[in-house]
């Protein structure tokens, strides 16, 4: 609820999204360093912190172009940091695990975040970001209502035992079911766009939704924990929340900028 508040609050107030955005991205890169610190990977926190910023603020004026040329910035940066991080005269000990997962970071956390920041750039006639950032927000939700109530009332087969036993293919149809009705009637009502338009985004979204919640539980798995960090009272950390809604975002910037076509 709280964190609903926070991001309404940002949605309509001018110029409030892209800071707030940032900020989450930022707390969301710093938590897991944290646990792959812990599990004894060597990353460069502050090489990390600014390679999101860098590719979250190029967003703004350049968009894509802009958040991809700030993530080859920020790559570069692990890679070189990474090489040298004991000195020039100690050879790097799992340099390539350790750079691996550093541009696995980058690119799950800021590079995926930075579409959710550019969905506020978005325009079509008489309709602002704020449209598309609804859009992209009450689809994400359908998605995590319709899996959970579909999962608890229907859930038998597993969809990945291995990966996350509580993911049930039951589940995963509620959440396309209820994030499509839930896309077509944003599409047709808050951004006066075709249906079909819709009928894409909401599988889409629920599709890359479930691959994120996915990722996320082989990537606690991996580590052996739980929960990314007690950042969020009652909730576990910051991924535990954003991990299906950053591929979403993607996803749904993606889809939506067919509308300026139609």
């Amino acid at each position: 609820m709280f964190l609903g508040a926070i991001a309404i609050g940002g949605l309509f107030t001018p110029f409030a999204w892209y800071p707030l955005v940032a900020l989450a991205l930022s707390l969301a890169v710093y938590e897991v360093w944290r646990r792959l610190y812990e599990a004894g990977y060597v990353l460069n926190l502050p090489v990390l912190i600014l390679g999101s910023q860098v590719i979250v603020w190029l967003s703004w004026p350049f968009g894509p172009t802009g958040a991809l040329g700030g993530f080859v910035i920020s790559v570069l940066l692990v890679m070189v940091t990474r090489l040298f991080h004991h000195g020039r005269s100690s050879p790097p000990h799992n340099y390539l695990r350790d750079t691996a997962v550093g541009i696995f970071l980058l690119t799950w956390i800021p590079l995926f975040g930075s579409f959710a920041a550019m969905l506020s750039r978005m325009q079509r006639d008489h309709i602002d970001g704020w449209a598309f950032i609804v859009t992209f927000m009450l689809c994400v939700v359908g998605s995590d209502v319709g899996g959970y109530i579909a999962g608890v009332l229907f859930g038998s087969h597993s969809m990945a035992p291995a990966v996350s036993p509580k993911k049930s293919w039951e589940g995963f149809v509620g959440s396309l079911v209820l994030s499509t009705a839930i896309g077509v009637a944003c599409v047709t009502l808050l951004l006066s766009g075709p249906f079909w338009v819709g009928l894409l985004l909401g599988p889409g979204l629920a599709c890359c939704a479930t691959l994120g919640d996915l990722v996320e539980s082989q990537f606690k798995r991996d580590l052996g924990i739980k929960d990314m960090s007690g950042m969020l009272p009652g909730h576990g950390g910051l991924m535990d929340r954003l991990d299906g809604m950053l591929p979403s975002a993607m996803i749904t910037w993606v889809v939506l900028n067919m509308l300026s076509g139609v």
